[in-house]
């Protein structure tokens, strides 16, 4: 017995070697076809393997049991083999109902294989039985006289010993392979490396901002495939929660685990599997940690390049365009020609941190120069950039965008983008916009509007009061640079008439209209409260 066990052990460990792949659990040695092919026991199929589905005797069989209950199914579990020596049938050997009831029983159940133990009960198998099981293609297979149940069972369960064990080997080699690859130069990609190629599926790690950064094989998944799990990559990244996830993307099967802490993901993984047993996720445990260790290991150099870009942003708002340079110089870049365009980005300390992420996967390529400021986040781009709406887009934060400048106002281009964010409600706020509503539309605020409706209120209780129009004169007037005759024919009165009603409103206002702070007092005040 010792023999047999340490046999099975090695072969199957040699086997795990061999492949260096996760074998599917689905697909598991210890099955119906394995357990039929022991020349020892003498199984015999009784129904032809034509007439059963595909992959009716690959399925895994997760244990043997034996029973001669008509109704064994409460005692039973989904996976099993089920033998029996065909006592329930004594009383009924012709009726075919009940053979077929007893069949269909066991397959509602889940029972993958029917054992019948010839010779005991009676000699062969019972023709009704047989039919059913075709008729079901359930395969059912004759256990000889001289084979004991029990030998189908242990036989079984040494399939399945030998199945863990070589599981278990599998597992520590592939921990072994990945932590080697580690060491290697780029560590992190020959890790994902070997993951790939240990569990023989696609590996795709995704960076802070929801982009593909490294896959392998590289370019293994078709364009819609690929479309799909991007999105759900970026949901994930949004929520910024520490997760794990299995899904589908079109037929394809998605295992995502994200990388980092909550509130601030440094990525996530993917792999493209749907049967993840307990030692597959032990060696995607592994790679989680040795990758989300070598994110963090990046933040102190990360950190020391954002105190540089934030250096470059302070010097820049100083006027002090020399040091700017010199700072990005450092950062292996360079300002790009001006004109450009300045924009302040609103949102959490995390989710800027984010942003900062994916714009310095931009810099790289793009002429991008941003830092924090005393704002917020600060980026300056070329007037055209679509960076601002890819910014919204991407996170949560809100974009104020100023007017070209030369680098030398970059100070001013600066207040502009902060004056975008404080006038507008939208999630990109330009200047330009917000330069069109003029001065006054700058005073659209909560105390100015309060500040009208009490400059005005004597006029509009008068006019509530005593049926008068003095508040829709005084506009009409002012709308006519205080004109009387131009003043009547827009309101389609007498020029006298438009005389008295100004001279009674500037009692009621307490105000001489006839100087121009007054006037533009009372039209500042109109302007705001929209009256």
């Amino acid at each position: 017995m010792y023999i047999r066990h340490h046999r099975l052990y090695a072969a199957a460990s040699c086997d795990v070697e061999r492949t260096g792949n996760v074998v599917d659990p689905s697909a598991s040695t210890a099955t119906v076809r394995a357990l039929l092919s022991r020349g020892d026991l003498k199984l015999r199929l009784a129904i032809p393997e034509a007439a059963l589905d595909s992959s009716a005797l690959d399925r895994a069989a997760r244990w043997v049991h034996s029973s001669d209950l008509a109704d064994p199914t409460p005692f039973l579990s989904e996976g099993l083999v089920l033998l029996t020596t065909g006592t329930q049938f004594a009383e009924t050997p012709d009726d075919e109902h009940t053979h077929r009831a007893y069949v269909r029983r066991l397959q509602d159940r889940g029972v993958v294989a029917l054992g019948f133990g010839s010779e005991v009960v009676r000699d062969g198998i019972p023709p009704l039985l047989q039919s059913a099981c075709l008729d079901a293609r359930l395969p059912l297979f004759e256990v000889p006289y001289r084979t004991p149940f029990i030998a189908v069972a242990r036989a079984n369960a040494e399939a399945i010993a030998a199945e863990s064990y070589a599981r278990r080997t599998w597992a520590l080699a592939a921990q072994r392979a990945v932590a080697l690859a580690a060491l290697r130069p780029d560590g992190l990609d020959a890790t994902l490396a070997e993951l790939a190629r240990q569990l023989g599926a696609w590996v795709g790690l995704y960076d802070a901002t929801g982009d593909l950064r490294r896959e392998h094989p590289a370019g293994q998944l078709d364009a819609a495939t690929r479309d799909g799990l991007d999105a759900e990559v970026s949901a994930v990244v949004r929520r910024g929660a520490r997760a794990g996830s299995a899904l589908h993307v079109g037929d394809t099967p998605f295992s995502l685990q994200t990388l980092g802490r909550g509130g601030h993901l440094r990525g996530v993984l993917a792999i493209a599997s749907g049967h993840l047993d307990a030692e597959s996720r032990a060696v995607v445990t592994s790679v989680i940690a040795m990758a989300g260790l070598a994110l963090e290991q990046n933040d102190g150099l990360q950190r020391a390049q954002g105190v540089l870009r934030a250096g470059v942003i302070h010097a820049l708002l100083a006027g002090d365009v020399a040091l700017a340079r010199r700072f990005v110089r450092e950062l292996g870049g360079a300002l790009p020609p001006a004109p450009t365009a300045v924009c302040v980005v609103e949102g959490t300390a995390a989710t800027l941190d984010n942003a900062a992420e994916w714009l310095a996967v931009i810099a790289a390529t793009d002429p991008v120069v941003f830092g924090r400021g005393p704002d917020g986040l600060v980026v300056a781009a070329t007037p055209d950039s679509p960076l601002a709406d890819e910014l919204v887009d991407r996170f949560p934060v809100r974009v104020g965008v100023s007017a070209p400048a030369a680098w030398a106002e970059f100070a001013r281009a600066h207040d502009q983008a902060r004056a975008a964010l404080r006038r507008q409600r939208g999630a990109v706020a330009r200047f330009g916009e917000t330069a069109a509503s003029g001065v006054l539309g700058a005073l659209d605020s909560d105390l100015a509007r309060v500040l009208a409706a009490a400059s005005l209120a004597p006029l509009t209780d008068h006019d509530a009061a005593r049926g008068t129009e003095l508040l829709p004169t005084l506009r009409a007037w002012l709308e006519h640079d205080a004109r009387i005759d131009a003043a009547a024919a827009a309101l389609g009165v007498h020029r006298h008439t438009v005389r008295t009603r100004i001279a009674q409103a500037e009692s009621v206002l307490g105000s001489d209209l006839s100087s121009f702070p007054a006037r533009a007092e009372l039209w500042a005040a109109l302007q705001v409260s929209g009256l």
